[in-house]
């Protein structure tokens, strides 16, 4: 049977055609973020579709039989995001991206102690997840809120102009604050607390199950033999488990990514909010995950790619993977604030202790060590939090770099795995559950393993100092002040 895994990322859209576990064709379109003001992160949700329809026509004119042949579509999207429908399910407005950070102000009343919010949602309020961008919108845009007929998160609008179905699954809807993640059910309380109620959610589906077909214009514009049906998919942390087959309790990896995510799947529901652990439905039926996330991984390579304007490969090439950073700089990779452990959207990074020696090659490899660490970060706080890792795959675009991976592993003192296919892994897990959709056969197999980094004795105990001291840089940095004159926009 051929599937298709369609994942809605940050910077692009992937297509990828399975037959049983076997990857045939791979196509992709990018996508470009809005940032109107400091702090806000926007995508104009017809632009992902644009960058669907783009994949899905190279795959017809390159692959037309195999096209042709899906029986099923998965769907992996970006988590968080608010998109907002009204009544005709017109968007009205851009969607507010899980990056965003303008909606802090507004946390503070979902943490009200009457709400429950972490003993029900199992996380602490966050600007990046849904709940608190709608109480943002409806006390600034007011007239917007007014006409929301439905919420629905980035892989949920993709779904409804696939199909005309509005449901979302318990791993996407896990990060937007209205789910009682324990009981997989909407939270009545919770959705009140933000001026809405289940008729404005779309409804609740597995990971694993059928959620309608492919509308009949789509199915004659790509040429399938039948109308492919879709299943529920995963948001793209779990569409990523289970494409490297982090399925099973002790299960782990690191995604070094957009964002960043360090991923355990757990036996049971095991909310640690003190410490900014998230704690989600998996997309897998009464299957449970903590991750720790920070929200600028990968991309803050792409952001000194840009500065520099020298390509990342090239910046990646002047820094040695066997040696260790003598010191010249530090870099705090805040650049949209932090989640995990610190929960703090206003805080800013950057290059620490400059002089007028340091080469750009000493500064890019600040920026590695100083993603490395924000993930140690993550790591003890899973740790503190009853989870730990002896090791784990490695998943994310920036794991291609094997100068990267290598200083992850020393930071870590973990074996990392880069694992075939891993840049391709949210979409591979989409389309595997679209095969458990269609037929019930769960092929949940690992990857095979492409190359395994071994931490270095002499680099880890170096790296052990500078975590120490990189640590620092939080609580400096929290309390620096913008240079910015006037306040951002409201």
């Amino acid at each position: 049977m051929i599937t298709l895994g369609i994942d809605l990322g940050t910077s692009g859209v992937k297509a990828l055609l399975l037959e049983d576990d076997r990857q045939l064709a791979v196509a992709s379109a990018l996508l470009t973020v809005s940032r109107p003001h400091p702090g806000w992160s926007e995508q104009n949700p017809m632009d992902w579709w644009r960058a669907t329809c783009e994949c899905l026509d190279l795959l017809k004119a390159e692959h037309p039989r195999l096209l042709a042949a899906v029986r099923a579509i998965g769907l992996s999207g970006q988590m968080h995001g608010a998109t907002l429908l009204g009544a005709d399910h017109r968007v009205l407005r851009p969607c507010i991206l899980w990056n965003d950070g303008r909606s802090e102000a507004q946390c503070a009343a979902l943490e009200a102690p009457g709400l429950g919010l972490r003993q029900r949602a199992g996380n602490p309020a966050m600007p990046g997840f849904t709940a608190p961008k709608l109480l943002w919108v409806r006390e600034h845009e007011p007239e917007v809120f007014a006409q929301v007929a439905k919420v629905l998160l980035p892989k949920a609008w993709l779904r409804w102009q696939l199909c005309g179905e509005c449901a979302e699954d318990m791993s996407d809807a896990s990060g937007t604050l209205w789910l009682d993640v324990a009981a997989r059910a909407w939270s009545a309380p919770l959705l009140a607390a933000c001026g809405l109620d289940e008729r404005h959610m779309p409804r609740l589906v597995e990971g694993t199950e059928p959620t309608g077909h492919v509308r009949a214009d789509w199915v004659s514009r790509w040429g399938f033999e039948r109308p492919p049906l879709v299943a529920g998919g995963a948001g793209d942390n779990a569409a990523g488990a289970v494409g490297v087959g982090a399925v099973a309790p002790g299960d782990a990896f690191v995604s070094l990514g957009t964002s960043g995510v360090l991923w355990a799947t757990t036996a049971g529901f095991a909310p640690a909010p003190e410490r900014a652990v998230h704690a989600f439905c998996h997309a897998l039926p009464q299957t449970w995950h903590q991750m720790g996330v920070m929200l600028s991984a990968a991309a803050s390579l792409s952001w000194w790619s840009t500065v520099t304007t020298c390509s990342e490969p090239a910046l990646l090439d002047e820094v040695d993977a066997s040696a260790t950073g003598d010191g010249a700089c530090w870099f705090a990779p805040y650049l949209s604030g932090e989640r995990t452990p610190h929960n703090d959207a206003a805080l800013r990074g950057g290059f620490v202790h400059l002089s007028a020696g340091t080469r750009r090659a000493d500064m890019t490899r600040a920026l590695l060590e100083g993603v490395a660490y924000a993930f140690r970060d993550m790591r003890e706080a899973l740790a503190a939090a009853g989870t730990t890792m002896a090791q784990a795959d490695l998943i994310g675009g920036g794991a291609r770099s094997g100068t990267w991976s290598q200083i992850l592993a020393d930071v870590l003192g973990v074996p990392l795995h880069q694992v075939v296919g891993s840049q391709h892994g949210c979409a591979l897990g989409a389309a595997r559950l679209a095969r458990v959709a269609a037929d019930g056969t769960r092929l949940f197999g690992k990857p095979p393993r492409q190359h395994t980094y071994v931490p270095d004795a002499r680099r880890a105990r170096h790296h052990d100092q500078a975590f120490d001291q990189w640590q620092r840089l939080y609580g400096r940095l929290r309390h620096l002040p913008s240079p910015s004159p006037t306040p951002e926009p409201a």
